[in-house]
C-alpha cells in the first residue's frame, strides 16, 4: 500500500473541514435565513397540487400579460426588492411575508419609518383568482394592485410609480432584466406586469381538505368533518364564503361580494364618516380612495368610499379563507386574535345598533363543541406547505381561546334573532 505523508493527510483533512464547515455554516444560513432564491415558500407554485381549479387558474391570466419563466423571475426579484420604496427599508413581501402565508401577522401594515395603515394586509395566495383586489375592491387586477402601495405615503412612499422605476433602472441588473424579458428599458407598466406575473404564481391548495374532498375520507378527522357541515348549515359561513346558499364552495370559499359584518362600527362615526368621504373623494380616483382607505378614519366606511352607496357603509370583501389559520390576525382591521374570536363574534349575531348590518348576521346559538369543530374544518383548510406551521399557530390559538375570549357572549348567542334596524335618513 502507498504511504501518503502525514503533511498531505494534515492538509487534506484541513481541507474538507473547513469545506465541512463552509458546508454547514451554509446550510444553517439558508434554514435560519432563507433567501427568495431559495425559500421554498416564496418559490412559483405547481399547477399539480390537488384542489387547484387548472382552467381557472389559465383564465385568471390577461392575454396582455402572458405568463413566462423570465417574467416570473424578474417579479420574483421585485417583490422582494426593498428598493421600491422611497427609503430603501419596506417591499411587497413586508407586508406579504411567504413565512406568514404571505401576510405580516400584524393587526395592520406598517411601511416606511414606522407608519401604521388602517388595514390588515390580505393574503397574496390564490390572489389570482379574486374579482377585486383590496378589502373594499378599489381596483380589480393585481397589476392595479401593485402599484398603490408603492405611491402610499404610510406604505412605501413614493412620491409617484416614477420615482420607484428610477431606483431599479440604476440597477444594471434590473436593466438587463427588462430589456431580456419586455425589450425595453425598465417603466411602470412592466415593473407592475412582473410583480402581478409573480404573484400569479402563488397558487396555495393541497390541504387535508383537498385530498378529503378527492375521496380520502380519512384526510380530515371527525371534527373537521363536522365542521364542515356545521359551515354549510347552522353556522351560516355559507352565507359569504359559498358560491350560493345551496351550491358548496369547495374551490376559493368567497362570494366575491362585500358585506357589513359589524366589525369596527363602534368605534367610528360611520355617518359622518360619509358624509365627509362625499365632499372629498370622487368615485374612481383610485389614489385618493387608497390615501383615504391606509391613511385616515374613513378607511371605516369600505366599499362606499368606491361606490358611495349607503347600503355599502362599513362593508369590506369576502376574504378567501383557505390558510386562514396561518394569516391571523383577522378581519379587515386585525382585530381578532384567534378564530374562536372570529366564531364568537358570528355566534352572538354581532348585536350592535348597526343600521348597516348585513341582513346574514344573526345569533347562531352554537355550543362550545360546535365552535371547536368549526375551528377544525378551517384549520384542514391549511395547504401542506405550511403544515408545520398550522400545527404551532392551532396549538396558540387553542391556548389563548381556553383563557381569553373577548367576543363571547353566550346568552347573545341563544337569544332572540336581531329586529332589522332602520338605516338613518
Amino acid at each position: 500500500m502507498k504511504r501518503v505523508p502525514i503533511p498531505v493527510l494534515m492538509v487534506a483533512g484541513i481541507a474538507m473541514l473547513i469545506l465541512g464547515c463552509e458546508r454547514s455554516a451554509k446550510r444553517a444560513s439558508s434554514k435560519l435565513a432563507p433567501t427568495p432564491e431559495t425559500d421554498p415558500l416564496a418559490q412559483p407554485k405547481s399547477l399539480q397540487q390537488v384542489g387547484v381549479p387548472v382552467e381557472a387558474t389559465r383564465a385568471a391570466i390577461p392575454p396582455d400579460n402572458p405568463q413566462t419563466p423570465e417574467k416570473i423571475s424578474l417579479g420574483q426579484k421585485l417583490f422582494f426588492d426593498r428598493r421600491l420604496s422611497v427609503d430603501g427599508t419596506v417591499s411587497c413581501s413586508t407586508c406579504h411575508d411567504p413565512a406568514f402565508a404571505f401576510t405580516e401577522r400584524k393587526p395592520t401594515s406598517v411601511g416606511i419609518k414606522g407608519r401604521v395603515g388602517q388595514r390588515n394586509a390580505p393574503t397574496v395566495l390564490n390572489a389570482l383568482y379574486n374579482k377585486t383586489q383590496f378589502w373594499d375592491g378599489r381596483v380589480k387586477t393585481l397589476e392595479e394592485q401593485a402599484a398603490l402601495p408603492i405611491v402610499n405615503f404610510v406604505e412605501m412612499g413614493q412620491p409617484n410609480l416614477d420615482a420607484a422605476v428610477a431606483q431599479i433602472a440604476a440597477v444594471g441588473e434590473y436593466r438587463q432584466a427588462f430589456h431580456a424579458v419586455f425589450g425595453r428599458s425598465p417603466n411602470g407598466p412592466d415593473l407592475l406586469r412582473a410583480i402581478a406575473s409573480y404573484e400569479r404564481t402563488q397558487l396555495s391548495f393541497d390541504s387535508p381538505f383537498d385530498h378529503f374532498i378527492a375521496g380520502d375520507k380519512n384526510a380530515i378527522d371527525e371534527s373537521a368533518k363536522r365542521g364542515w357541515e356545521l359551515f354549510n348549515t347552522q353556522a351560516r359561513c355559507n352565507k359569504c364564503h359559498a358560491l350560493t346558499d345551496t351550491q358548496r364552495d369547495v374551490t376559493v370559499f368567497t362570494d366575491n361580494d362585500f358585506h357589513n359584518i359589524g366589525i369596527g362600527i363602534i368605534r367610528h362615526n360611520v355617518v359622518a364618516l360619509a358624509r365627509q368621504a362625499e365632499q372629498l373623494i370622487k368615485s374612481g380616483d383610485t389614489v385618493a380612495i387608497d390615501r383615504a382607505a391606509i391613511q385616515t378614519d374613513m378607511s371605516a366606511l369600505g366599499r362606499f368610499l368606491i361606490t358611495k352607496k349607503e347600503k355599502d357603509i362599513a362593508s369590506f370583501k369576502t376574504p378567501d379563507i383557505r390558510n386562514v389559520l396561518v394569516t391571523a390576525p383577522y378581519f379587515h382591521d386585525g382585530s381578532q386574535e384567534t378564530l374562536w374570536d372570529v366564531i364568537d363574534h358570528y355566534n352572538k349575531g354581532d348585536g350592535l345598533q348597526n343600521p348597516y348590518l348585513d341582513e346574514d348576521i344573526q345569533p347562531l346559538a352554537l355550543t362550545e363543541s360546535e365552535i371547536d369543530d368549526l375551528v377544525a374544518f378551517m384549520a384542514s383548510l391549511t395547504s401542506a406547505i405550511y403544515k408545520e406551521q398550522g400545527a404551532t399557530e392551532l396549538a396558540r390559538q387553542r391556548a389563548i381561546s381556553r383563557t381569553n375570549r373577548p367576543q363571547r357572549d353566550t346568552a347573545r348567542a341563544f337569544g332572540p334573532k336581531r329586529p332589522e334596524p332602520t338605516p338613518p335618513q
